[in-house]
């Protein structure tokens, strides 16, 4: 019998996450008409679910518990931020400008030496991340040749020059 540390899978995911929402078209007006996202299907009036690519979802939106609720206490157990992995720093930079020309809010943008993010908040003021990463190689390494993540302010012109 092994004894030793059960260790997940390489190859695992996270493949969705389900949002309690207030208000299912405003929600909506935000990830789909703002991000882009395509919706997929609704569940009645109720739920929404939400992908890139063609994917049964990446996001589903519900009022199930939520609707007409106020935002959750921002001082209070619960999700921190939900992360969107751009393919290229390109698509982050279109992410980037659809924000600033649609004026809305970005709460920071960081250089995390892995990755570059912008951060916001959605209607219900759930965190939201947009990122890409780095290619792997670039990632830069500790002496001992750990990982070396670091949160610099990013570069938002540098960014934008991609488009």
């Amino acid at each position: 019998m092994d004894h030793s540390p059960y260790t997940i899978p390489d190859q695992t995911r996270i493949g969705h996450i389900h949002l309690k929402v207030a208000d299912l078209d405003r929600a909506l007006a935000f990830y789909q008409d703002l991000l882009g996202f395509t919706l997929i299907t609704m569940y009645g009036k109720e739920a929404a679910f939400i992908s890139a690519g063609g994917y049964h979802h990446h996001i589903g939106l519900n009022t199930w518990y939520s609707k007409d609720a106020p935002p959750a206490p921002a001082r209070s157990a619960g999700l921190f931020h939900t992360a969107i992995l751009y393919p290229t720093r390109r698509d982050l930079a279109v992410a980037l400008q659809r924000l600033i020309d649609a004026k809305y809010p970005i709460t920071g943008a960081s250089d995390h030496g892995v990755s570059e993010a912008i951060y916001l908040n959605d209607p219900d003021r759930n965190g939201v991340e947009l990122y890409w990463d780095r290619p792997h190689e670039e990632w830069p390494r500790k002496p001992d040749g750990s990982i070396e993540m670091y949160t610099h302010p990013l570069d938002l012109e540098g960014l934008l020059r991609e488009i």
